[in-house]
């Protein structure tokens, strides 16, 4: 008899016949070209990862979903999942019409019915699905300063995959996985979910849970978008394979899940717990603090330790899944051994490595104990990770025009270079206006698209293990914040201010600038007719008055040095 969980699923394919039919058709209607999170979310709608989803959220699912996780018919599902769009490409549509659905290349993946058309109230989302308005949240701050101000919701029709060139063999969609169970009579299955490289803890961990469970194990992890700073997911993948090996094979297996993590704690729980279902899994993981973020403007945890395990278990029996509790496994030296915490025979030695700890580590080039890791882990997040003298990093100076922002860097530029080892490359705002941005003008619009240009290249230099130096204006805290998440994927950023007075700014003004903007002859002119957010916690804040150029310069070798950014 077939097992429920092994069934296979609806899928939003047209047939193979009717793919070729529907892409002519589909070239010829309005086409809106995804972002990396909508085409992470595309692939799950049509394979049945988010089933029972047929297609972007309508307004009354959306609201539903929002207010208390269910959809209009009353079906359990936690997270908004919407076609964000501008305003002027929603402006072009009317609700009924048909748009083609485009990856970045322009490849045709699917095409849409627009049932319905609005602006969400989004301070109101922050608050239901994340917990609080709070940009420090990274899914807040993409969905007030990335997402498109639109939403559209309608159903969906596959017509092809998206493309992914890497670990193809590794891929699976939910009736792909369903029917490997079904292939080798599994019956249970316990899903682990990561976007961490794994160590000995999660070996034990995993063991432990598929023992439990008496179920087999699937080692799920996540390679769509996770959270800002994570380790890439190349090399976690390399890592993964390099463990899978200590696991014993006829029992285990791994499979990557493109999904775009929200990174909401509780409610993304409950959504993995559903995803994983449709994938043909019957027991699930749930981990201390599962999905959080960090911590929240105010530096305490967005979500309490047990807050996701708490609201999966009340919604258990409706998810269709069994919660493992994800136990904190430490090592206690007599034994040479994992033991959960709280099974730690008395008088014990503890050992353990926070996240933080290990990044530490890795960043000085130290040590890293055998019984905390596996060798061939330590191996790769090395190669991805060098320690930090030998990385790449970006050094961004912001401040008013004329504050001594671009002397400085090159004051910078040359010790930099008198010292050698690596590249140094400076992108000056006259410079890169000059060569970069040549046809932008000075609305914020343009700024921005300055600074997000300049944040491009210099997170290249930086992926590259070369040194970036930025000396722009740089106003807006969220522009600023957006290119320090960019380069931060490859390398330090080290954010300084000078912090030098608009009154010492004008004393300076050797171009007659400020002059001109009192007189209103130039419009939108930092700190007379536009705001400048004055960075809250840069890595060095520069006070140049009564102070030479040559000391201001020497300040910031000297952080970067304390960084371990260039050798003492």
């Amino acid at each position: 008899m077939q097992m429920p969980n092994l069934a296979p699923i609806p899928e939003l394919y047209v047939s193979y016949e009717s793919a070729q039919k529907l892409k002519v058709e589909a070239g010829n209607l309005p086409s809106w070209d995804l972002t990396p999170r909508q085409i992470c979310d595309l692939e799950l709608l049509m394979n049945g990862g988010f089933s029972p989803l047929k297609g972007f959220l309508s307004q009354a699912d959306y609201d539903g979903v929002v207010e208390n996780m269910r959809l209009a018919d009353g079906s359990l599902w936690p997270m908004p999942i919407n076609l964000d769009v501008s305003e002027k490409f929603a402006d072009t549509l009317e609700v009924g019409q048909d748009i083609a659905l485009r990856d970045q290349e322009g490849v045709i993946l699917a095409t849409m019915t627009v049932t319905d058309k609005w602006v969400p109230n989004k301070a109101r989302e922050a608050e239901m699905v994340f917990g609080a308005d709070d940009s420090a949240h990274p899914a807040v701050n993409y969905l007030h300063n990335t997402a498109g101000a639109v939403y559209l919701g309608g159903p969906v029709t596959g017509i092809q995959q998206p493309v992914h060139y890497d670990f193809k063999a590794r891929r699976d969609t939910p009736n792909e996985l369903r029917a490997y169970f079904r292939k080798l009579g599994w019956r249970k299955i316990v899903a682990f979910q990561t976007r961490n490289p794994l160590h000995r803890a999660h070996q034990e961990l995993t063991f432990r849970a598929a023992r439990e469970a008496q179920a087999n194990l699937l080692i799920h992890p996540v390679v769509g978008m996770t959270k800002p700073g994570d380790v890439d997911h190349f090399t976690r993948v390399r890592c993964y394979e390099a463990v899978l090996d200590k696991y014993p094979a006829a029992t285990t297996t791994m499979s990557l899940l493109n999904l775009a993590m929200r990174m909401a704690g509780p409610r993304e729980a409950v959504w993995h717990g559903l995803i994983r279902k449709n994938h043909g899994v019957t027991h699930f993981i749930v981990g201390r603090d599962h999905a959080g973020p960090g911590k929240n403007s105010q530096g305490k945890d967005f979500y309490g330790p047990y807050d996701a395990q708490e609201l999966f278990k009340k919604h258990e029996a409706e998810i269709g899944v069994e919660m493992v509790d994800f136990k904190h496994m430490v090592f206690v030296q007599e034994k040479a051994q994992y033991f959960p915490a709280d099974e730690v025979p008395e008088g014990s030695t503890v050992l353990d490595i926070s996240g933080t700890e290990l990044r530490r580590r890795l960043a000085e080039g130290l040590e890293i104990p055998e019984w905390f890791s596996f060798p061939e882990v330590v191996t790769e997040l090395r190669r991805t990770r060098p320690p930090r003298s030998k990385q790449g990093f970006t050094v961004f100076f912001t401040g008013f025009s004329g504050s001594g922002k671009s002397t400085i860097a090159n004051a910078l530029m040359v010790k930099l270079m008198e010292m050698g080892g690596r590249p140094v490359t400076l992108l000056d705002g006259d410079l890169v206006r000059k060569n970069l941005s040549s046809e932008l003008g000075f609305s914020k619009e343009h700024r921005d698209l300055n600074i997000r240009r300049i944040g491009y290249v210099a997170s290249e230099i930086t992926k590259n293990g070369g040194i970036a130096i930025c000396a722009p204006i740089a106003p807006y805290a969220t522009t600023r914040r957006a290119v320090r998440e960019e380069i931060e994927a490859f390398g330090a950023f080290i954010e300084v201010h000078v912090a030098t007075t608009i009154e010492e700014c004008e004393k300076r003004d050797r171009k007659g600038l400020y002059k001109l903007a009192r007189e209103g002859k130039i419009k939108e002119f930092t700190g007379i007719s536009d705001p400048y957010d004055v960075p809250e916690n840069p890595e060095l804040r520069l006070e140049t008055e009564n102070v030479d150029v040559d000391n201001c310069a020497h300040q910031v070798l000297l952080k970067l040095e304390q960084m371990g950014l260039v050798a003492g």
